[in-house]
């Protein structure tokens, strides 16, 4: 993935170099009444991309930053509240042998004698 974008990088940087040599023209921006600014056209296109870019990507970051600290501070809750619901198994002495309980044995309802089973 990272040689994907290595290669549209340049693919990008060498499309603006293109654009720049053949557009190296003065141009004046009319910005008010009185105030005439006078440059090239690839300044003036990549001043324009830089001002609708960097509003956003500050955006995104802080989107992000704030995004990332809440995941760690649920995720720290969520750790917290497993600990404290997991419970502590007892451990049995080495001395003793461990009891395993047995079901107990319930006697039948009907006596041998009359069960249907036997003639």
């Amino acid at each position: 993935m990272q040689i994907i974008r290595t290669i549209v990088a340049i693919v990008l940087i060498v499309a603006l170099l293109l654009f720049s040599f053949a557009n190296w023209k003065p141009v004046e921006v009319n910005i008010w009444q009185g105030l005439v600014l006078e440059t090239k056209i690839p300044a003036l296109v990549l001043a324009s991309f830089l001002l609708g870019l960097v509003p956003m990507w500050l955006l995104h970051r802080g989107t992000r930053w704030h995004l990332n600290r809440r995941i760690a501070s649920l995720e720290n809750a969520a750790r917290t509240a497993a600990a404290a619901l997991a419970p502590v198994a007892p451990v049995a002495p080495v001395d003793e042998p461990v009891a395993t309980p047995h079901p107990p044995v319930s006697e039948p309802e009907t006596p041998i004698s009359e069960s249907p089973l036997r003639p």
